[in-house]
């Protein structure tokens, strides 16, 4: 569930400050706001219009480009531009750190949810037992992924991950999680693929190419193609999100362009054509009857739906990434764009049509300034990196490496509830069943990785 890439704009573009990669998960009763800085990360609940809550301020190592976290739980993931191969896991609510893991080369991508914890490299993935963070299953020489392009399902049950698996063609594996076995291979487009996410129940996934013009929709785990929407065709475009709806009945789409689409996912039934003939329906009819004389790839485009609903974004040019989201019993789009805004629109789930700005949020600190890019930091010491708090010293720290791999596991805080056994967290309620993740990551040129 999820997206990230380096920028393809100008130098300005990607270079714009600290928001080195936002993380947003919106779950159908409550809504949260990660954002990675140069001096840290925070944590926004977005549960009301006209307000942004910062629930917390994180101060643990700087440079923060992987912030995120499962669902609304005390639990967090960073990654650290400083130490790129190394992930840290921490319990805020409890300023203390769980626990970190070191792989071979830089981490791209992060990926959680009740049951797993999804690590991605260029070239291979790390699959985590989220309950004692066990090394799983290394997924090694997997096709080239410079983008760290992953989703995983935020259904436990349903714990399906997906992949490229091609670098040349848009070809989707499918992997169980739970089981650690392949499910199936789709091949979704003819060029690479560039975004995925899954619906809350696992049972859709969403695709769209480097071409960014078709958006396919298929079902999990059979692969089958249920839905194609085509997002233009004048020009190319990178799509940087896709994202379900809660109730994956809409899916919306953003890109490098100032349009943002929303598309309905629905059959439309033949009965009620008949039931009330129109022209378009007449004509509809018409073409669907020319199309079986026609080359499959016009016989395609001829079946594909237009957006349901727009967005017209105040900018151009810069990443953002969008999301349905019920907020005070409504349906709302948000958009986090690399400006270092957040923005909010009404949705009208009847009729669709252009979306209604009624909301911009302002992420970042005031003296933190869009053009400031702060210097690589030299390499540092554990100790200087995470600031944690003080505790009693113990002789009960694991240290080892996996079988599995070659990652290895760092220091383990005695004290917290994976020393002991499964973790566990607060309570039931920090884990939402429907919840749709989404991400973006924006790299500067000066912290390349």
């Amino acid at each position: 569930a999820g997206y990230s890439e380096g920028s393809k704009g100008k130098l300005h573009v990607i270079k714009l400050f600290s928001l080195l990669k936002w993380c947003v998960c919106v779950c159908f009763h409550s809504s949260s706001l990660s954002v990675g800085t140069k001096t840290g990360y925070r944590l926004f609940s977005v549960t009301a219009v006209d307000k942004l809550d910062c629930i917390h301020e994180g101060v643990e190592c700087p440079d923060v480009y992987i912030v995120e976290r499962l669902f609304s739980s005390s639990l967090v993931v960073v990654v650290s531009l400083s130490m790129p191969r190394r992930m840290n896991v921490y319990h805020f609510k409890k300023g203390t750190e769980i626990c970190n893991y070191s792989y071979s080369n830089n981490i791209l991508s992060v990926r959680l949810n009740r049951q797993r914890l999804v690590v991605c490299l260029e070239e291979s993935i790390y699959i985590h037992n989220i309950k004692d963070m066990k090394l799983l299953k290394t997924l090694l020489n997997t096709p080239t992924n410079p983008s760290g392009l992953c989703a995983l399902s935020v259904n436990h049950t349903n714990s399906y991950l997906a992949y490229p698996g091609s670098a040349t063609i848009g070809e989707i594996t499918v992997y169980d999680a739970n089981s650690l076995s392949t499910v199936t291979l789709i091949q979704a487009h003819d060029s690479p693929l560039a975004a995925l996410t899954f619906n809350s129940s696992g049972s859709k996934l969403a695709s769209a190419s480097e071409k960014g013009t078709v958006i396919r929709v298929f079902s999990v785990p059979e692969g089958q193609r249920l839905f194609e929407f085509r997002r233009g065709m004048k020009r190319y475009v990178s799509i940087s999100s896709l994202s379900f709806s809660a109730d994956a009945q809409f899916l919306c789409a953003s890109s490098n362009t100032e349009t943002v689409h929303i598309f309905k996912l629905e059959q439309h039934s033949p009965s009620r054509e008949e039931e009330s003939p129109t022209w378009s329906a007449y004509v509809g009819k018409m073409f669907t009857a020319a199309s079986t004389y026609l080359p499959a790839q016009v016989s395609d485009m001829m079946h594909q739906d237009r957006a349901f609903a727009t967005v017209r974004l105040n900018m151009f040019g810069l990443k953002n990434i969008c999301a349905l989201a019920t907020i005070q019993k409504l349906p709302r789009l948000l958009v986090a764009s690399s400006d270092g805004y957040l923005y909010i629109y009404n949705v009208d789930p009847q009729d669709g049509g252009e979306c209604v700005l009624v909301q911009k949020h302002r992420c970042q600190k005031e003296e933190e300034n869009p053009e400031d890019v702060p210097p690589q930091p030299a390499s540092q010491s554990y100790a200087a990196t995470v600031a944690l708090p003080s505790t009693p010293p113990s002789s009960t720290t694991l240290m080892g490496y996996s079988e599995d791999g070659g990652a290895q596991k760092g220091e383990v805080i005695p004290e917290h509830e994976f020393a002991e056994g499964p973790v566990c967290l607060d309570d039931e309620n920090e884990f939402p069943p429907n919840i749709t993740s989404w991400c973006l990551f924006i790299l500067r040129p000066s912290h390349s990785l």
